[in-house]
């Protein structure tokens, strides 16, 4: 019993030394919306690494609100295309936090 308290015990010392360094895949900037009138057109637009994407909605409780937010807004993003883009530049954002 002693060799389980003291395992417990390691481990609970262990996780809780642990600092939460999440890591997003990339950084981007959310530079604005998209003003087009188009059957394929809205969202936002961001630029990661050198390339304009466009995405419809952040992830619930992100606590980026881009009706209010002055452009533009640095950010760190997990992300995917969408699959079926109608235009091919349309995105997936699964995780973002403003830096």
């Amino acid at each position: 019993m002693k060799k389980l308290i003291l395992a417990f015990g390691v481990l609970l010392l262990t996780f809780s030394s642990c600092t939460k360094d999440y890591k997003y895949q990339s950084e981007g900037i959310i530079t604005g919306q998209d003003g087009r009138y188009c059957a394929c057109c809205g969202g936002w637009f961001i630029e990661i690494e050198e390339t304009t994407y466009r995405f419809y909605e952040l992830p619930i409780n992100s606590g980026i609100k881009l009706d209010k937010d002055n452009f533009p807004i640095q950010v760190q993003l997990n992300w995917d295309l969408k699959d079926n883009a109608c235009m091919g530049d349309e995105i997936i954002v699964s995780g973002i936090s403003e830096y």
